[in-house]
């Protein structure tokens, strides 16, 4: 009698063979992770970061984690326009821009409704993904992955400010700064200070994705459009607004890198958060920012009833 195949290793997710689809003219990378037996329902769409050298990768030790733990569900993992292995555009990019390519990757590759995985500020793209009238809704439920501040999100930022700030990222002084951000002196530095909760959990694995993701120089339109905040707006409105199920899952220590955002504790973050979403669950957790990546194996156990109440 022939056993049962060993689930994946981080390293065998980041080798799965990469498929492209076509959007706006854009060739588009992702990866699909399919369990051993028959899949349940609903699939996973994840979402990933944006910043230096982030890509999909940040999600393998997730997909990996995952499917070890025995569950069924399909993970979709594309990379955004301007990240990975998709195309990178010289242009400044915004959560819409984002939210319209992963429509059409549901309407024209995966076709069936998912659960949206969004970590930290790409929770904008998720927005503006439910936002979108489709028929039918592709959009089961969503997870919030350390969203940001709740002041962070709903502040407005004046749209001159972030023109003047892709402007001065768009230029010499912007170049040099990309090359300087992508040293591994400079990545462990501020993973310790603003993601993780402990610094020696910023190991060899995530520094060595983030230099290999950031080798290509043109990834940093995606970053400086990220930093010159064209996701900054205030979307208390648009939370309000979503009608899906969300998980809202926090760090015990929780930070903010924006100064509006400093002093928010991760509890009341979370009260915010629910006090606004219609059908808003929470929960908090170990770890800081980046809890898919820190604290895999908790993430994976605190979102799985979730996802399977939506099956």
């Amino acid at each position: 009698m022939s056993s049962d195949p060993l689930p994946p290793t981080v390293e065998q997710i980041a080798a799965t063979p990469t498929q492209f689809f076509t959007w706006n003219g854009y060739r588009c990378a992702y990866e699909v992770h399919r369990p051993a037996g028959e899949a349940k329902q609903p699939p996973l769409l994840l979402i990933h970061p944006i910043g230096v050298g982030l890509s999909r990768r940040f999600w393998d030790r997730f997909c990996a984690a995952w499917l070890a733990a025995g569950q069924r569900q399909t993970i979709y993992s594309p990379d955004l326009l301007g990240c990975g292995e998709s195309e990178m555009p010289h242009v400044a990019y915004t959560p819409e821009d984002w939210a319209e390519q992963l429509q059409h990757f549901l309407q024209t590759v995966v076709k069936e409704p998912v659960v949206l995985v969004a970590q930290g500020a790409l929770f904008p793209v998720a927005i503006a993904l439910t936002q979108f009238q489709t028929e039918p809704n592709l959009v089961k439920g969503l997870i919030l992955a350390g969203p940001p501040a709740w002041p962070v999100m709903t502040r407005e930022t004046p749209t001159w400010q972030n023109k003047l700030l892709w402007n001065l990222f768009d230029s010499p002084l912007g170049n040099g700064f990309f090359r300087y951000a992508r040293r591994p002196q400079f990545l462990r530095s501020f993973s310790a200070k603003q993601l993780f909760d402990a610094a020696e959990d910023v190991d060899a694995e995530w520094l060595e994705t983030l230099q290999a993701g950031a080798a290509d120089a043109e990834s940093r339109h995606a970053v400086f459009s990220f930093l010159a905040g064209f996701w900054r707006k205030d979307y208390g409105g648009a939370i309000a607004q979503i009608h899906h199920p969300t998980l809202v899952v926090l760090g015990k220590t929780a930070s903010s890198i924006s100064q509006s955002g400093k002093g928010e504790q991760p509890n009341e973050r979370l009260e915010r958060y629910l006090g606004a979403l219609p059908q808003g669950e929470g929960l908090v957790m170990g770890g800081r920012n980046v809890l898919p990546y820190e604290v895999t194996e908790e993430f994976v156990k605190g979102i799985v009833s979730f996802v399977e109440q939506l099956g």
